[in-house]
């Protein structure tokens, strides 16, 4: 099949308008291909959530399962021209992270992340299907479903999942791959650059296997292994929290404030598991007085959630000192930050259980489950839910096969804080790729590329990826100061 789209294209390739100037012009695109856009679909101006500059909005038309099927679904791409002239016939795609964030969802990344980039290279976000402007599958929570319990949430979400009626089974990151071959050859482009986040790089490798013609280099941010199964977790969050404890028992400041916050810490957890945990506020929707349960799923999941930024977990130590004194309005208030109440975006979470039931969930075995929760503070907890949204969302189980090697330069970025997909994950899929250089950020936590000298370091790897990319001075990133009182960090 490869082979077919690289003959196709050759036959039929076409240039598109790069000038700046066209911006907000019509979309040139392959008319003439087999998957190029109808004229009345080449491409409108739009003006999206998070980027204030107009920008190409292009739909393609893809079948909603491969090879053909008559249902289909239009995937939304949001493209953002190259500022040159001259630019590079080869754009950068963007693959977000989740599964379930959408590209449209991380358009705020083309003012630092890709803007060294876009200059000479058009940018090109991808929602992949099931998420943000490309059908999202998603659960309309409702208002006060904050204030519900587990179960009620839990029974709330199977509901949800009664009513869509989708086939799920269609949501896979091989069939998001596939499309992005369709979004290729629609707009017309030859071998492409990948930039994947997250999960994001788990579909880039995906790609980069199905269609090895197409891709010129791939950047792997935040490296998710083959291997790796996203809900097994628990071994890798702890590790981070154990090296954030290091970290504050290292800072003269930190230990003076928190002495013995690896003990408050297992204390507070005690007592959040006990159900003795009661938080009385005003609703962040209505200011209205109510009172909020801290279960464990969100202590935990809060905690979790704040060691991915380096910069964010240095507050962690106030935040667990604060509570183990009762005081948990700090904790909860950060809760409803990641939470992000006042937000109609956000993941798309049936999409996150349609891909997770169907390429992880069966590979959680018994022995992965203890291995991974063994002296975890995550332990294995929200595996038990996961079962029970799997069992409800019942998609068939996809075959884990051995990765084929990738021959097109990768450059893997880890950040040495990650608690998600810390170095160790991007070494494991370092293993199937024959041209790949790794560089570790110290001071990071999950995601790289947009601290630092990392913009930069994109952009010198995109124009030329078979050359050592100089990273030195991702050790000048400087480690975040811990917060030692309700004023903020130190400075």
């Amino acid at each position: 099949m490869a082979n077919y789209y690289a003959q196709l294209f050759r036959e039929i390739r076409v240039k598109i308008v790069r000038r700046y100037a066209a911006l907000l012009a019509p979309l040139c695109v392959a008319a003439a291909s087999a998957y190029a856009l109808p004229a009345d679909q080449q491409g409108r101006s739009c003006h999206l959530p998070g980027f204030e500059e107009g920008l190409r909005c292009v739909s393609v038309d893809v079948p909603l399962t491969y090879p053909n099927d008559r249902a289909r679904l239009a995937i939304h791409v949001s493209l953002a021209p190259a500022f040159r002239e001259s630019a590079r016939p080869d754009p950068l795609f963007i693959l977000a992270g989740g599964p379930g964030e959408a590209g449209s969802d991380v358009l705020p990344l083309l003012s630092n992340t890709f803007r060294r980039a876009r200059a000479t290279r058009d940018i090109v976000f991808i929602d992949q299907r099931g998420t943000g402007l490309s059908g999202k599958l998603d659960c309309d929570d409702g208002d006060g479903a904050d204030q519900l319990g587990e179960a009620a949430q839990d029974a709330l979400l199977r509901a949800c999942l009664a009513k869509l009626k989708r086939p799920f089974a269609a949501y896979t990151t091989a069939n998001a791959a596939r499309d992005i071959e369709r979004v290729r050859l629609a707009l017309g482009y030859g071998k492409i650059n990948l930039w994947g986040g997250s999960y994001g790089t788990r579909l880039a490798q995906q790609y980069a296997r199905l269609y090895p013609a197409s891709v010129r280099a791939l950047i792997l941010d935040g490296v998710a292994a083959p291997d790796q199964v996203i809900p097994a977790g628990a071994h890798d969050a702890q590790a981070a929290l154990d090296l954030l404890f290091q970290q504050c028992a290292a800072s003269p400041a930190c230990h003076q404030a928190y002495p013995a916050l690896r003990r408050e810490f297992e204390a507070v957890a005690a007592r959040v598991a006990a159900g003795a945990v009661k938080v009385d506020m005003p609703d962040p929707r209505t200011a209205e007085p109510v009172q909020v349960s801290v279960t464990s799923a969100r202590f935990l999941g809060t905690v979790h959630s704040v060691l991915y930024s380096a910069l964010d977990s240095r507050r962690l130590p106030f935040l667990i000192h604060s509570a183990y004194q009762g005081r948990w309005a700090p904790f909860v208030a950060r809760r409803n930050v990641a939470s992000d109440l006042s937000a109609e975006g956000g993941a798309a979470l049936v999409l996150h259980l349609a891909v997770v039931c169907a390429e992880d969930w069966p590979r959680l075995t018994p022995q992965l489950l203890a291995e991974d929760g063994r002296g975890a503070f995550m332990g294995n907890a929200r595996i038990a839910r996961l079962d029970e949204m799997c069992q409800a969302i019942h998609v068939p189980a996809v075959a884990w096969r051995a990765p084929a090697p990738i021959g097109a330069p990768t450059l893997l970025l880890s950040g040495a804080l990650d608690p998600v997909t810390p170095p160790r994950r991007a070494e494991a899929a370092k293993r199937y790729m024959t041209h790949a250089q790794h560089l570790v950020a110290a001071n990071v936590g999950h995601g790289v590329s947009q601290l630092g000298c990392a913009p930069r370091l994109l952009r010198e790897f995109l124009d030329h990826p078979d050359l050592p990319v100089a990273a030195h001075c991702l050790s000048e990133i400087p480690a975040p100061t811990f917060q030692v009182g309700s004023a903020g960090p130190q400075p």
